[in-house]
């Protein structure tokens, strides 16, 4: 209401003061977003040395720069590699140069429009299956364990066809075990030390992956050894997946790390997203009836498709804002390996350049109202880098159409179908490890329309 002073969502209580390395691995470990310092709200760049020297980029030409001009002198840095790699090796979220080109021309056709539009009907019964459980749900709802049985559905289905051998629960439950235990920050992490030196939190992961590797292994066995039946999903794409330069194609190695990929963020960053969306509108409950609305009058009875796309303007806007508040990936980093300069800062060979998306999106130079939850903002674009839930330029997200598509088709059939009203003093808490995860679940109070 105008005459009452805005509220803000939940946000991150940023740093106020300069951390020793002990202090800044004792907050890494608990919310990586809580060593962003306050400042980096309002700057452009904000450099420091904690066991090595980094750089917080939140300007847009510099992240141009970084992510498009020259990607190659800024790869992904051995943190991040540390703790991906294990799960899902030299797969195309990790590779770089060479090998990671020739993958990305190999899987660009499995991401086309077509076949994510073809994979439409998957995204719209899991969000009927959504609906039916919510009518059964009895008390509040943890509204972001229901996004990721609905996502997990999704990209089960969208991998491997709904196949009765793959097992959904052991797969999520070893996906969850291996973030639990290898994803937080390592003191010889802040301390730059090199890959080769084990992280104590790190080296007993081996059962989850285990069960990981041997769920995808058996898939692709069985698929690559039967008929065609029916239409393709991903991991028929991903078999007949071949370099158009080269006619490289992958081995099952590379086959299974990149359906492990696929699996694993596929699933997670679209639960993130729609959670996160609907705490938004349960909190602010006008624009939720705005949506409903939109979503009733484009839908009448029955659960959104990839055709409706067009018709959910509003819709689409909220998924947009909320990963502007709440972006999945909130907080990349870099190694730099080559000298550079980024807003008049030098930047040497072996410095770690982070990219805090979190802070990017709140930036006060760059948005109006920053920590305001106003989709209407994106009735106009953004500048395209200081917009980057997806990353941007050559390595920009190759699933980002799926997740929007998916995103809007099952947020639309929610609202259109339930009133998400919310619950005091269970506000979630943005708390971020590998994910921005709603920490304390999205817990809201689900009534039919």
């Amino acid at each position: 209401m105008p005459d009452l002073p805005h509220r803000e969502p939940a946000k991150v209580a940023l740093a106020t003061q300069p951390a020793g390395i002990l202090q800044t691995v004792m907050i890494a470990r608990r919310n990586v977003l809580g060593i962003i310092p306050e400042l980096a709200l309002r700057q452009p760049i904000v450099s420091g040395k904690t066991g090595i020297r980094w750089h917080m980029v939140m300007d847009p030409e510099s992240l141009r720069r970084i992510l498009k001009d020259r990607v190659d002198d800024y790869p992904k840095s051995v943190t991040t590699k540390l703790i991906l790699e294990p799960a899902i090796g030299d797969s195309l979220f990790i590779a770089e140069g060479a090998n990671w080109r020739w993958q990305r021309r190999a899987l660009a056709p499995a991401f086309a429009h077509r076949h994510v539009t073809a994979l439409g009907p998957v995204m719209t019964a899991a969000a009927q299956a959504s609906c039916r459980r919510l009518v059964a749900a009895t008390g509040p709802v943890d509204m972001f364990e229901e996004t990721v049985a609905a996502t997990f559905e999704v990209i089960s289905d969208v991998t491997l066809s709904g196949d009765d051998s793959f097992d959904r629960a052991a797969v999520h439950h070893a996906i969850n075990g291996y973030i639990s235990q290898t994803a937080r920050v390592s003191l010889l992490d802040v301390l730059g030390l090199p890959a080769w030196l084990p992280r104590p939190g790190r080296v007993f992961s081996g059962r989850d992956l285990g069960r990981m590797k041997r769920v995808a292994d058996q898939a692709i066995a069985a698929r690559a050894g039967a008929a065609p039946s029916g239409a393709a999903d991903l991991l028929d794409l991903l078999l007949d997946a071949a370099d158009p330069e080269t006619g490289r194609s992958m081995s099952r190695q590379e086959l299974r790390d990149n359906l492990l990929t696929f699996i694993v963020a596929g699933h997670e960053t679209t639960a993130l997203t729609l959670a996160w969306a609907l705490y938004l509108c349960a909190f602010d409950p006008d624009i939720q009836e705005r949506a409903a609305a939109e979503a009733q009058a484009a839908l009448g009875d029955r659960a959104a498709t990839a055709d409706d796309m067009g018709a959910l303007p509003l819709v689409t806007r909220i998924v947009n804002e909320t990963l502007r508040l709440y972006p999945p990936a909130a907080f990349l980093s870099r190694t730099a390996q080559a000298h550079d300069r980024l807003c008049g800062r030098e930047v040497r060979p072996g410095d770690t350049v982070m990219l805090p998306i979190y802070a990017l999106h709140r930036h006060h130079l760059l948005w109006d109202r920053p920590d305001a939850f106003d989709p209407d903002r994106f009735r106009t674009a953004p500048d395209r880098y200081a917009f980057l839930p997806f990353g941007a330029g050559p390595r920009i997200c190759i699933g980002a159409s799926f997740a929007l598509q998916e995103a809007v088709v099952i947020l639309a059939t929610l609202l259109a179908r339930f009133r998400f009203r919310a619950l005091p003093g269970r506000a979630p808490e943005p708390r971020m490890i590998l994910t921005l995860r709603p920490h304390g679940g999205v817990v809201l109070d689900v009534a039919a329309r």
